[in-house]
C-alpha cells in the first residue's frame, strides 16, 4: 500500500493535525481523511479513535469544530477522521444533501452506480486502519470508534458488524434505527435496494439483538435534538440494548441540540471513556 498524499499538516498541542489523500481500492477513487498525531506518537504507536462525521460533512469538520485535539494530547490518542463519501461524481450524487456526496451512510452499497463506490464500511473497518498501521504511528490492536449522526450510526453498526475490531464504541446523537426513519430508508434504498430484510444488517438497533458489543456503549443525547424523535429513534436501540443485555451508558442533556456546540461540550468525555478501554 502506497504512502498517501499529505495535503497538509499544522502542528497542533504539541502534535500534528494533518490530511492527507491516497487511492483507495475500496471506493474505486481518491479518499481524502484526517489524522491527528499526539505528542506522545514521536516515541512509538499510539491507540487509534477513528471519529466518523455526519451528513454534508467532510474529513475536516470534527477536526475544527469538535475540539478535541487538547485532550487527545494529554491522553496520547491518535484521531483519525475519513471522509464521508467518495467524492466520484454519479449521477444524482447532489440533487439532495441526505444522499449520495457527504452522505455514504458507512455502508457497503449493492446497487449500481452505487456499488461501485460507496463501499464506506469496507473502507472505514479495513482499509483506512491497514493505511493507518502502514504509515503512521498508530497502533491498530488497540482502537476505538465513535461519530456523530450519520457517523454516530457508522460507529455503532461498524462495532456491532465487528465486535473484536473495536475495543470501545461511543456515539453522539446517531441514528440508531435507520431502517425506520425517512434519512435510513432513503438512503437504504439507494444504496441496498428495495429488499428491506437486506436493510437490517446496517441497523444497528437491528443488530444488536443478534450481537452484543463487548464493551459498554456511549450513546450521548441532546434532548433538545430537533432530529431526536423523527430520525434518531434513541429509544428504539436502547430498547433493543435492553433486551439483548448490551451494556450502554446513555447521557441524555437537557438543552443541547444536534450541532457541533453539543459535541465539543462532551468530546472530552468521549476521549476519557475511549482511552482508558484503549490503555490496556
Amino acid at each position: 500500500m502506497s504512502a498517501p498524499r499529505v495535503l497538509s499538516e499544522q502542528a497542533c498541542f504539541g502534535g500534528v493535525q494533518g490530511f492527507y489523500a491516497h487511492a483507495s481500492r475500496e471506493c474505486a477513487a481518491e479518499m481524502r481523511f484526517g489524522v491527528y498525531r499526539p505528542p506522545q506518537a514521536d516515541r512509538g504507536p499510539v491507540p487509534v479513535l477513528y471519529y466518523l462525521a455526519g451528513l454534508t460533512c467532510t474529513q475536516e469538520t470534527a477536526a475544527i469544530k469538535a475540539g478535541a485535539q487538547r485532550v487527545a494530547a494529554e491522553l496520547g490518542l491518535m484521531l483519525v477522521t475519513p471522509d464521508t463519501s467518495p467524492r466520484v461524481r454519479l449521477p444524482g450524487d447532489d440533487l439532495d444533501w441526505d444522499f449520495g456526496l457527504a452522505a455514504g451512510f458507512y455502508l457497503d452499497a449493492t446497487v449500481e452506480p452505487w456499488s461501485a463506490h460507496y463501499r464506506m464500511h469496507s473502507y472505514v473497518t479495513r482499509e483506512l486502519p491497514a493505511l493507518i498501521a502502514g504509515h503512521f504511528p498508530g497502533d491498530t490492536t488497540r482502537q476505538g470508534i465513535t461519530g456523530h449522526s450519520m457517523g454516530g450510526h457508522g460507529a455503532l453498526v461498524c462495532a456491532l458488524r465487528n465486535p473484536g475490531l473495536y475495543r470501545s464504541v461511543s456515539a453522539f446523537a446517531p441514528i440508531s434505527a435507520p431502517t425506520q426513519c425517512p434519512w435510513g430508508q432513503k438512503a437504504f434504498g439507494g444504496y441496498l435496494g428495495l429488499d428491506r430484510a437486506a436493510w437490517a444488517d446496517w441497523d444497528a438497533t437491528e443488530l444488536v439483538a443478534r450481537q452484543r458489543h463487548p464493551a459498554t456503549i456511549l450513546v450521548e443525547q441532546g434532548l433538545a435534538d430537533g432530529f431526536l424523535e423523527q430520525q434518531l429513534k434513541t429509544e428504539l436501540f436502547l430498547e433493543a440494548c435492553r433486551r439483548a443485555g448490551q451494556a450502554v451508558d446513555y447521557r441524555p442533556r437537557a438543552g443541547y441540540d444536534h450541532g457541533y456546540y453539543f459535541v465539543s461540550t462532551f468530546i472530552e468525555d468521549h476521549l476519557r471513556h475511549h482511552a482508558q478501554a484503549l490503555a490496556r
